[in-house]
């Protein structure tokens, strides 16, 4: 059947396709414009950028609309507005993200348990009684006669919403008894305990592991069951507050549950990489490194590096099988307080999927968190000071600047060619000439010669008061 808006999909430099756009701007301008920004709907932008009019018909005119594109949800239209003549695919294209697909994402978490239920529903394993589950409360009307949502989509709807505005489970507990007050017959659960369950049989869970606090060991596998590690010798629970008498903390401490003094958080990598596979969209991308990539000799992307094809000389077996997962290990300290006024270290550990083409891999939604280790103070080498690159170690090209007093790290031309006329500007840089050689990275022979002697006094240490 003939589609009504087949062209947006025209050759660009057709002048009806230009002056459809226009009078695509204006219906979207009329309805959906904030701060006179609207969604680009290009190819590039894909419904995630807010631009001005005149850059949204400009990558309109570059990039083309992007693809399945016929109902312009993202722009103040439901189907119900189109005309019977216009077809629209039941995909959705990128469009269908605003609508909740249940059955599709439940499909999709459990690919393959649906199948082998529906012959054999005696002796139903854990994974099927999961997907019947959430098959039931995803068919549950948040109400009756509630068309727009079921429980399970309101329960991941209002979850986003506590991530996005950053609701503590106080708030998002009273805001589920508030909705509870107002729509009685609502089934929702009462609790963020309770919400946080249903969403755990979908795949978003973490594991909970208890860590030394000095950051010497995990009470993980073999050594689950340890109450101190043999090393720092540091209690793996929190020690009570000693202030308030002796006696009374004995027996608070016998009646209160032990608490681990640090606890790592552990999100599983398998689930999400099988979620990887089973979505059609990304899967065919998941082969892009060695089937989509162009092979022109360019470093355009980390396989055309030289230690990628090296690691695949060193496990042909392993490179053979393009299927197989690639990842970079990324990690970083930030302050979760959002203020400088306190000194606090929370490490985060991110996964990069080089597998992925680089107009994906590097973006946010397929970054994979993988671990979170709490502060307050960072668990690795320290990326400040005087010798902040674990590389050059004592070589490191380190000043400290006169009125601040931090440290900056300006003689990159050390790295630089022998004959690279940089080396003799002295105007864009400090003054001078740079005849030095790049520092020398630390060799493991270096390394273990240094720490031989070395002795780690665990615990943290308290400055004296003068």
């Amino acid at each position: 059947m003939e589609n009504v808006r087949d062209w947006m999909y025209i050759p660009r430099r057709l002048p009806q396709f230009e002056t459809d756009v226009i009078e695509f701007l204006n219906a979207s301008f009329a309805k959906v414009a904030k701060g006179g920004q609207i969604c680009c709907p290009c190819k590039l932008c894909k419904n995630r950028y807010w631009y001005r009019r005149d850059k949204v018909f400009d990558h309109l005119k570059g990039y083309e609309f992007v693809e399945n594109y016929y109902v312009w949800v993202f722009h103040g239209e439901t189907p119900s507005e189109l005309g019977s003549n216009t077809s629209i695919d039941d995909d959705g294209g990128d469009g269908a993200g605003m609508h909740d697909n249940i059955d599709e994402l439940l499909h999709d978490r459990f690919r393959g348990v649906a199948d082998e239920v529906n012959v054999v529903r005696e002796g139903l394993n854990e994974e099927a009684k999961k997907f019947y589950k959430l098959v039931e409360e995803g068919k549950q009307e948040l109400f009756p006669g509630c068309k727009n949502f079921t429980k399970l989509s309101f329960i991941i709807r209002i979850f986003l919403y506590k991530t996005l505005h950053g609701l503590s489970n106080v708030a998002f507990t009273e805001l589920l008894q508030l909705f509870l007050e107002v729509i009685l017959e609502a089934k929702l659960p009462a609790s963020f305990s309770q919400a946080k369950s249903i969403m755990k049989d979908l795949g978003l869970d973490y594991k909970k592991i208890p860590a030394c606090p000095n950051d010497c060991m995990l009470y993980w596998k073999e050594h689950e069951q340890a109450e101190t590690w043999h090393i720092c010798h540091t209690s793996k629970w929190k020690q009570p507050n000693l202030k308030q008498g002796s006696k009374r903390v004995n027996e608070d401490s016998k009646k209160s549950p032990k608490v681990p003094a640090k606890v790592v958080w552990h999100f599983p990598l398998k689930p999400r990489l099988q979620r990887l596979f089973m979505c059609s969209d990304t899967a065919k991308y998941m082969t892009w490194h060695d089937e989509g990539r162009p092979k022109y000799g360019n470093l355009r992307h980390p396989p055309d590096a030289k230690s990628w094809k090296e690691f695949d000389s060193l496990y042909p077996q392993f490179a053979k099988e393009t299927r197989n997962v690639r990842l970079g290990l990324s990690s970083d300290g930030f302050n979760p307080f959002r203020t400088m006024s306190i000194t606090h270290s929370t490490w985060r550990v991110v996964l990069v999927n080089y597998n992925l083409p680089p107009w994906m891999s590097l973006k946010p939604e397929y970054f994979m968190l993988s671990l979170l280790i709490p502060g307050p103070e960072s668990p690795g080498w320290k990326t400040k000071g005087k010798f902040a690159c674990p590389c050059c170690n004592h070589e490191t090209c380190s000043i400290q600047l006169k009125h601040s007093k931090k440290t900056c790290y300006m003689d990159h031309r050390r790295f630089l060619g022998a004959q690279h006329p940089w080396r003799r500007n002295k105007s864009a840089f400090n003054g001078k000439t740079e005849e030095r050689p790049s520092p020398k990275p630390l060799s493991e022979v270096a390394a273990l010669r240094e720490l031989s002697s070395f002795q780690n006094i665990f615990g943290k240490t308290q400055k004296k008061k003068k």
